[in-house]
Parts: C-alpha cells; structure tokens; sequence
C-alpha cells in the first residue's frame, strides 16, 4: 500500500500478512513493518482502542530506523516476544516488543527495547495515544522530575519511561511526542509504556525485572510439543492462543476489529468477543495436544457461560462473560475496503450447534482428567438445551439466515455421544444417547443427499464443509458410508489449489464470492486422517499452515489469487485447529 505523502508513515496500513501480535490475555497490540504499533484497545480486548491507526485514526505508536530499510521480523520461541529487525544502510537494527506478563486488567506494561547490533543507528520513536478511538488525545501532557512523560487519556492515564529526551509536536488535531535516538554499535535503549485506569500508572519496575517476568510468563504457558507434528507451529499457535486468552477463561475470536473479508462488500465485524464455538474448539485441541492450561481456561468459561444462561445461552460474550455490545459505526475511515465498526450482531442470534461442541469440549476434558461437579451440571444444561431447541431454526455454524441447519444437528449428536461416554452411566447417559440417535435419525430422514452425502439443510441440498465433523467428531464413524460420501463431495465440490471453502454462496466460481477458509483446510485434514489417507492429510495440512506471512500469523480466509489474508487476526479457531492436526496427524 502506497503512502501518502502528506501521511506520517505510522499511519500507513499494510497487508495483514505483515504484522505481528503482541498479547497478554487481557488486550492486543498489532505491530506494522516499519515498527508501527497501529491497534491497541485498553483495558480490555472488548474497550476503545488508544492506538488505531490501522482503521485511519492518528494514534501510533512508532518505532523505525531512519533512512532506507528493508524489514524482517521473528518471535523468540514459544511466546509473543516479537523481535522486528531492519537491515539498513549502515547495519542491522532490532526492536524487542512485547505486552509484559503477568497481565493485569486494569493495567497495561508495554515493552520496546531497541539495539543497534553491529553498527551505530539511527532511530525515530513517535508516541500518539488516543483513548477512545481518537476522541481522547494526550492532554495534561508533561515530563516529571523523573524524565518520565505523563498524560491522560480520557479515563486513562499515561507514563512512558525512556523518552525523556523526546519533544512535543502538535499536528494532526493533536499531540505526539517525538524521540530522535542516536546509537552505537551494540547499544540498547529501553522504552516502557504504562497505561492504566483511574488513577496515575505507578512506576513499573526496571525494564530488565519486566522482561525476565515476561520471559518466565511464557515459559509457563506454552508447552514444549516435542512429539507433535509440527513442534515450531504448535508451539506458536498455542502462544497465540494463550494471548488472547483472559484470566477471566474468555478467549477472544481474534484480537481486531472491521478488518475486511471482502474489500467494498459491507463484510467488517468485530471479532474482539469470546464464541463458545471458538472456545469449545480450542479446548478440544489443547487436550489433544496437552495444553492443560488452555483446556482447563476453556472449561471454566463455558461451564460458567451455559450455567448462567441454560438454554438461551448466547453465542458469544465479552471476555468477562457480558453480553456482546450492538453494533455501532465509528467516525474512522476504516481499514482500506473496509467499515469502522465495532459490536456484534451476534448477540442476537440463536446458534444450536454451540452446545454440542461446549459437550465435546467437556467429553475432551472428562478424558484428561475428569470434570467436577460444576462441569457436569453445565453438560446436563447443554444436553437439556439441545433436547429444548433442537426443533428450531437457528443461524448455525456460519451465522446465516435461520434454518434447520444439519451441521448444528450433526454436531450435537456428536457431543451428546462424546459426554454419555465419559460419566458414571446409568439413565442420564442413555437418555442422552437416545437423544443423540433421534437427531441422528432426523437429519439422515431430511438432510440426507440422494447422492449418499449430507446436504446443509433439509431446503438446502448444497455440501458445505462444516458437515465433515459429523465424523471427526463422532457423530457418526469414519468408514460410514454417509462420511466417505461427504469428504468425497466437499473435496469435488469446494476446493482449489489445496485450500477449501466453505460452500458455494452462488453459481460464481469458487473465490469470488469470499475467500478460501483456513479452517476448513485443517478439517480436511483431519478427515482425510481418519479415512487412513495419511499423505493427502499431510498436504492438507503443510498448504494451510503456510497460510501465512513472516509472523506466523492466521486470518479467517485466504484471498488464492492475491495470496493474502482477509478478516480479522489473528483468528483463533485457524490456529486451535492448526494445533489439533500438529497433535493429531
């Protein structure tokens, strides 16, 4: 994407393949390639953001060599230290970034340490904080007695250590404050960005105690993975993972905001919520991969989540179990081809399929472990659920028009079979076996294909990729008939090149319409697994999860001819299916 000249650089938006994510369960930070911190919401992932550059606002927070550079960029094993690097005209520069851990929820640490690693360096730091999507600049803006700058934002209030060199420049319709750094061969520089709720951010602790915590915070939440697959990617996707999970147990279906799908087609949402779906999905791959934090996070919020709510529980909630907001448009330009929004109209859906998989999240956990009495009474709460609404139209798996969507079906039959096989026995396990043979029985009577597949819905006679679980998952075995039949027709019917969609949305050839979907490449892969057809599994799985660009991260869809990443990142079930298949194949 071209700058304007009159733009300042950090406000300059880049394909999403290039940039990085920083985390610490509680919020999220996109970093650009010319270390342009562009997205940032405070306190939580669901608030205002105080840096939102990449839907046009003016706040960023910058970090670039001066001079010509080209830009690369990796994280340090096994967490969300993300180190960008600039070779320049002269040598090598680095940026060390990261959220610090342990994460507070009123309280944000954010970490920069910049080096110059085999020759001086020239680097320039621009700070523009805006709370509230850009209605709040830096007012009350003044450098204390200790060389720390301070500032309010709104309600929230600023420190930023290091810069105590740096000077303030009105443009824009607000203030920046600007750091001119000069370095010599292998020195560094820390900056240390406190920002906190209420009251005035007490001074952290030296810069190098908050990387060593920060460090130790990641060697405890990521597993090692040896065994697996792919131990790289795993481990990576079980740290992104981690990152947008809360301490609350809610994960976050990615970390941003009105991000398109598709440029100029009114498809930008807001995804800084938790889906139960999502939730369930990425408990079921931590327990096959042995992330026990991560499977005991999952059960906790949608144990919480079901009992609460039994049957109307919703689709999603913020990350400390609300409800979704409305949506609502900002006054931002938006991300290019896409609409500022933010709210969810998902809260006013009704999706029977989640309580099949919040089943199939806790039959993973009875497996590894055991549920307690709490988690068993939210599985009698979804199992009642579904024998409530089974009957219902409802916008299932895709967030569609209501129908009687088979998948929905399908996969409730799958978690009512998974958990009747996990407790003590006795009528409650027959009751829900006999409940998964009836929806069994309905959806082989009406969505059955004359061509031995599932079809989508009883009106709906199209294959759709999501009716591959009803095998994975266990709904029905492997080597049915019904299930050969529906891989055979989603690999016909919805792939090209080795990426798969979702299902035909119109006569247009496959990519017109949207993008391929990442997700659905892992579930081929899965089921290619199942069928015994180890090879073609494997190549399912290397073609998805290459999907990337140089951070490693995964958006919803891949636009195949462009080779670029659409929707909002990164997208949390793409990377917990991508670590299910490392555990599994």
């Amino acid at each position: 994407m071209s700058a304007d000249p009159a733009e300042p650089a950090a406000r300059v938006p880049h394909p999403l393949r290039d940039y990085a994510l920083l985390a610490d369960g509680e919020r999220g930070a996109l970093v650009g390639p010319r270390g342009d911190l562009a997205w940032m919401c405070f306190p939580r992932w669901h608030d205002d953001a105080v840096f939102c550059a990449l839907l046009g606002g003016r706040s960023a927070y910058a970090v670039s060599p001066r001079g010509r550079f080209t830009w690369g960029g990796y994280y340090e094993p096994g967490g969300l230290i993300w180190r960008s690097r600039w070779a320049t005209e002269r040598g090598i520069v680095e940026s060390r970034e990261a959220l610090a851990l342990p994460a507070e929820r009123g309280r944000a640490v954010l970490l920069r340490r910049i080096e110059a690693r085999d020759a001086p360096a020239a680097v320039e730091v621009t700070l523009a904080a805006g709370a509230g999507f850009d209605r709040h600049g830096m007012a009350r803006l003044r450098r204390d007695g200790d060389g720390a700058w301070r500032a309010e934002l709104g309600e929230e209030r600023l420190a930023w250590l290091g810069g105590q060199a740096a000077e303030v420049r009105e443009e824009g319709g607000g203030k920046s404050l600007v750091l001119e750094l000069e370095l010599e061969a292998g020195e560094r520089h820390d900056l240390v960005l406190v920002l906190a709720r209420g009251e005035a951010p007490e001074p952290p602790l030296p810069a190098a105690d908050l990387w060593s915590a920060t460090e130790a915070g990641w060697r405890e939440r990521v597993p090692a993975f040896a065994d697996s697959l792919a131990p790289r990617d795993a481990r990576h996707a079980c740290a992104v993972l981690s990152g947008l999970t809360s301490v609350d147990g809610g994960m976050v279906a990615a970390a941003t905001s009105s991000l398109p799908e598709r440029a100029e087609q009114g498809r930008s949402y807001d995804y800084r919520y938790a889906w139960i779906r999502d939730q369930a999905y990425t408990g079921q791959a931590a327990a096959a991969a042995g992330a026990e934090a991560l499977l005991e996070r999952a059960v906790e919020f949608v144990s919480a989540r079901l009992l609460a709510d039994g049957a109307s529980t919703s689709p999603a909630y913020t990350v400390d179990g609300a409800p979704v907001p409305p949506e609502r448009r900002l006054e931002l330009p938006g991300y290019p081809g896409g609409v500022d929004v933010v709210g969810n109209r998902v809260r006013d859906q009704f999706q029977l399929d989640l309580f099949g998989e919040a089943l199939l999240l806790f039959a993973a956990a009875a497996r590894h472990g055991g549920l307690d009495a709490e988690a068993w009474r939210a599985a009698e709460a979804a199992a009642e659920a579904i024998a409530e609404r089974r009957a219902e139209a409802e916008a299932g798996i895709w967030e569609l028009e209501p129908a009687l969507w088979t998948h929905s079906r399908l996969i409730c039959a799958a978690g009512l079979r998974a958990i009747a096989g996990q407790g003590p026995g006795g009528e409650r396990a027959a009751r829900w076996q006999a409940l998964a043979d009836s929806l069994l029985a309905d959806a082989s009577a009406h969505s059955l294909h004359r061509d031995g597949r599932w079809q989508r819905a009883p009106e709906d006679e199209r294959v759709d990729a999501s009716l591959l679980l009803a095998a994975i998952r266990g709904a029905v075995p492997a080597e049915d008939s019904r299930s050969r039949a529906t891989l055979d027709a989603v690999a016909a019917e919805l792939t090209q090149d080795g990426y798969c969609y979702r299902y035909r949305a119109d006569e247009r050839p496959l990519g017109e319409a949207e993008g391929a979907f990442l997700l659905c490449g892992f579930w081929l892969a899965l089921g290619l697994a199942q069928q015994g057809e180890h090879e073609a599994a494997l190549r399912w799985f290397e073609r998805n999860r290459a999907s990337c660009g140089p951070p490693g991260l995964l958006a919803e869809e891949l636009d195949i001819g462009q080779r670029q990443l659409r929707g909002n990142l990164p997208q949390a079930f793409v990377h917990a299916l991508l670590l299910e298949c490392a555990a599994v194949l």
